[in-house]
């Protein structure tokens, strides 16, 4: 719960803001790690996101912060793309996969500002291909974002349903000499949900996702006319994902809350096929292009799933050495008809409302 949450992390020293915005929503910023780490309605302590099961106590949380493993505390995080350029310091080889500490947790600093904070984390990154450091700044504050629903009278009797939100603005600046031809790089954010849920992606024709690794059986994975349908609830480490040309600009997480009730949370993002993807397969360097992604964990990592945009990379190649990013995430708790009715509004009527994954 949201106190308990903020309670835990302050008896460690890791300080939190807790910003109320017009509509009631309450969003849990955690400097450390640059994260939005919990969304709250008006009516509920119950966050939407998923967060690191240590941080459940001052003691278990001292000893996630303490040890020299990637500090995950969960929610909403800001990466950076290519993978295999960051994170894969080895590549072509594959068997380290480190997050670059100064990166993640890296060393945010709050800006207040009027009617808003911003947190601002400025560092250097290795690109493991071209083996040049590019020196860069990520910034990201968020704003108000009302329900999307609230003018819609055909969904009038919804006003039972718990809604939250927010708009995450987010943007990535390369710095020092020659930044423009240093890169490319691009901006990757990424919210990590309870496991066990469906990831519902409207597409403008059918797709078929490509599987970035693991293996996705025929019974998690459907792709429809306008909808890719992916079951998160495997064992294991997989990630799908989907075309810039094919994305419509939503991703949509349905699961089963902790209370019986279900939740449904939507990120409306801009999508550009006419920008530079940069974040590729492992297996094939060359295959640009992929906006969309959903990541399942059920592994030594943990339980979540990842529902995960990126943005056009900037530097060497691109003509741009900034970028800006604006998303919005709409969150609503309630029946299971409710959260399917609002699902078939926002995402889109092919195939939401099938069968719980628990069936």
């Amino acid at each position: 719960m949201k106190q308990c949450l903020i309670d835990t992390l302050s008896q460690i020293g890791k300080s939190t803001r807790l910003e109320r915005l017009p509509d009631g929503t309450e969003v849990l910023i955690l400097p450390y790690g640059g994260r939005v780490l919990g969304l709250f309605s008006a009516v509920s302590g119950e966050n939407f996101f998923w967060t690191h099961p240590a941080l459940q106590s001052a003691q278990s949380a001292a000893e996630l912060y303490g040890s020299d493993r990637w500090h995950n505390s969960g929610g909403d995080r800001t990466w950076l793309a290519p993978e295999v350029d960051v994170f894969l310091p080895n590549f072509p080889r594959t068997d380290v996969y480190h997050q670059p500490r100064q990166l993640d947790p890296g060393q945010w600093r709050v800006v207040a500002e009027e009617g808003a904070v911003r947190l601002v984390n400025r560092l250097t990154c290795h690109l493991s291909r071209t083996k040049v450091e590019v020196e860069m700044e990520i910034s990201k504050s968020v704003a108000p974002a009302a329900n999307p629903l609230r003018c819609e009278p055909g969904l009038a009797d919804l006003a039972r349903v718990e809604y939250a939100g927010y708009t995450l603005r987010t943007s990535l600046e390369l710095v020092g000499p020659a930044a423009g031809q240093r890169g490319p790089v691009g901006l990757w954010n990424l919210i990590q949900m309870p496991h066990g849920g469906d990831m519902l992606i409207p597409t403008y024709f059918k797709t078929e996702p490509k599987v970035l690794f693991g293996t996705v059986s025929a019974q998690d994975l459907e792709s429809g006319n306008h909808l890719v349908r992916y079951r998160m609830r495997a064992a294991g480490e997989q990630k799908i994902a989907i075309r810039a040309i094919a994305a419509a600009g939503r991703i949509g997480y349905r699961y089963l809350a902790s209370d019986g009730r279900w939740a449904l949370v939507v990120r409306n993002v801009f999508v550009n096929p006419s920008g530079q993807y940069v974040d590729v397969p492992w297996d094939d360097p060359q295959d640009f292009g992929y906006a969309i992604q959903a990541c399942n964990i059920h592994s030594a990592l943990g339980s979540f799933s990842e529902l995960e945009y990126h943005v056009p990379a900037i530097g060497l190649g691109t003509g741009c050495s900034r970028s800006e990013d604006v998303a919005q995430t709409w969150a609503f708790r309630g029946t299971r008809a409710e959260i399917d009715r609002i699902a078939a509004s926002l995402l889109t009527s092919d195939g939401v409302g099938a069968a719980p994954t628990e069936a």
